[in-house]
């Protein structure tokens, strides 16, 4: 999609109008532009008022070229019932030399789907994968504090919401993504990453891999 702002014409003006419950008129006028400043704040994003590919991602809109075939699931390695914000994340991963936040969705502990990194970017999150795949993180995966050790243990913490969330994201981007496959990141990397069982959790959730 284009990147909008006050001032621009046309369909897309409209499709935005329509996800943002506005009067679709085409023109990007004062009133869609607190709307979109709106969306942003409620997003987590910057409130800039510009409708660029993040912006376009948290009203469920994308334009990707790059081929996906994989969804990737992560954890963030975070103590159960700790939440852990986007711009938490996002620090860790510039202090590892990533150029933005790794995955192209974050799912708090009150299953809040939080748009990350644009699908149409490859993502930092799985190594060898990252140019072919979107990368979906929940928030959570190891035990709580109080427990010994609880970095270097793996749990599967997802609360109610969180699973529903999941349910629904995944769903969704392999209705987007005709023949994707989806995986743990466990499955590539030696570690408990997402801690829950990708592959069981699938059946359990009624969708088939090929």
């Amino acid at each position: 999609m284009t990147t909008l702002k006050r001032g621009s014409r046309g369909a897309e003006v409209k499709t935005l109008q329509r996800k943002l419950h506005l009067m679709a008129d085409g023109i990007f006028g004062p009133n869609t532009e607190e709307a979109v400043k709106e969306l942003q704040k409620a997003k987590g994003l910057a409130a800039d008022g510009i409708v660029g590919p993040r912006t376009w991602a948290a009203l469920g809109v994308v334009s990707v070229k790059r081929k996906i075939d994989q969804i990737i699931l992560h954890c963030t390695a975070t103590p159960e019932g700790e939440e852990f914000s986007n711009a938490q994340i996002k620090a860790g991963h510039l202090a590892r030399g990533f150029s933005d936040i790794g995955y192209h969705y974050v799912i708090g502990l009150n299953g809040e789907l939080r748009p990350g990194r644009s699908e149409a970017i490859a993502g930092a999150h799985c190594t060898g994968h990252n140019t072919r795949s979107v990368g979906v993180c929940y928030v959570g995966g190891c035990p709580p504090r109080t427990v010994p050790n609880w970095n270097k243990k793996g749990k599967d913490t997802r609360t109610v919401a969180q699973r529903s969330t999941l349910e629904r994201v995944v769903k969704d981007l392999l209705r987007r993504y005709p023949g994707a496959t989806v995986h743990g990141h466990d499955e590539f990397a030696n570690k408990a990453c997402p801690s829950f069982d990708v592959k069981k959790w699938l059946m359990e959730v009624g969708i088939k891999q090929k």
